[in-house]
């Protein structure tokens, strides 16, 4: 099949985060099962690598001021969809209250490419001024309209029938890990935070957390790594020796950096699905994040790491100080999920599944 995915922002510094990463690794999962797949996006600076799969990036443009990723669009890109409309059976649109992705749909429709969505928790009920006229002109029709919406939780479920109504055919799908090689046995013992540094990820948290272990062990290592948020100018401030924002990682070159490590903590809340902790366990990494993550609930039954209650600082402490002393635990955690990576969470079976949506929604185009 001809499948076109669309996501929001593709850049250098990994500024988007799990989207992103989700839409490269399903294009390449899909171009292996034989798919002719072409991957667009807002985007500027070096193209990023997925064997087997097109990748075209479109200038970036702020439409809206001070709106973060929702006032971006790549007015380039729909000229692009219109001239190569024939090229494609369907279309996979990463899905955010955005100027790129919700035009991209539209569009799509209207030029009789079949739609499937996926959201990444990102359309819920939201208070921002924006939302409402964007749901009301366009989103509601999108989502209704498509052959199938992609939901990761069963709260991402809930919020999609909140914003579009009962009538959305909503199908459950995880996001997918390519295999990854095992960290190394010999790595040094740091404790590592890689995401994008806003608010919501409480990076700060992190810090907290450091600085108290710090004193308990000093020979312990604390690195940060991730674009800047919004927090990074009150973390910079905060670095020390043994406490480093090392800036953005390319995505390649995540899980060379994650191998590095001992320990991979996401005090972040709200997370509905995040790809760090996935990569994370793919390497053999143990494991920590709140309670409100999406993943909580597999980390538990997994064994793979810790949950711990959001925003508070002494669990999370003693979360980071059980596995600093404990290196038999460590080890058996990453074992635990590494293989549940593989076989629960690999982007063959993701691929396999998409596989089989896209053709029942390219004969739902075609009757």
């Amino acid at each position: 099949m001809r499948i076109l995915h669309v996501v929001t922002l593709i850049s250098a510094d990994r500024a988007y985060g799990g989207p992103a990463r989700v839409a490269l690794n399903q294009a390449e999962a899909l171009a292996e099962l034989g798919h002719d797949v072409t991957v667009v996006a807002a985007g500027a600076g070096p193209v990023p690598v997925a064997h087997g799969v097109e990748i075209e990036l479109f200038r970036p443009r702020t439409l809206i001021p001070r709106s973060g990723f929702a006032g971006l669009a790549a007015p380039g890109m729909l000229w692009w969809i219109f001239r190569q409309r024939k090229r494609f059976d369907v279309a996979h649109i990463h899905l955010a209250r955005d100027l790129v992705t919700l035009p991209a749909a539209r569009l799509c429709r209207l030029l009789g490419i079949e739609l499937v969505l996926q959201t990444h928790g990102m359309i819920d009920a939201s208070d921002n001024v924006l939302a409402a006229p964007l749901d009301s002109l366009v989103t509601r029709k999108v989502l209704r309209t498509a052959a199938a919406v992609f939901f990761l939780t069963e709260r991402e479920r809930s919020d999609l029938i909140d914003v579009a109504g009962p009538g959305v055919s909503l199908s459950k799908l995880i996001n997918g890990v390519p295999e990854l090689p095992e960290k190394a046995s010999n790595s040094s013992l740091e404790v590592l935070f890689l995401a994008r540094l806003h608010q919501r990820k409480r990076a700060d948290l992190f810090v907290d957390m450091a600085e108290i272990l710090i004193s308990e062990d000093p020979s312990v290592a604390f690195a940060l790594v991730g674009p800047d948020g919004g927090a990074a100018a009150d973390i910079a401030q905060r670095t020390q020796a043994r406490i480093r924002w090392e800036g953005p990682c390319p995505p390649e070159k995540t899980a060379e950096r994650m191998r590095a490590a001992a320990i991979y903590v996401l005090p972040a809340v709200d997370e509905p699905y995040p790809m760090s902790v996935l990569e994370a366990m793919a390497v053999g990494l143990p494991v920590i994040v709140t309670d409100s993550c999406g993943l909580a609930p597999d980390i538990l039954r997994i064994g793979c790491g810790i949950v711990v209650p959001g925003g508070e600082l002494e669990p999370l402490v003693d979360a980071v100080r059980s596995l600093l002393v404990d290196a038999e635990t460590r080890v058996e955690m990453g074992r635990r999920g590494r293989i549940s990576a593989r076989e629960e969470f690999g982007t063959d079976s993701v691929a396999r599944t998409l596989d089989e949506r896209y053709r029942k929604a390219a004969h739902h185009v075609s009757r």
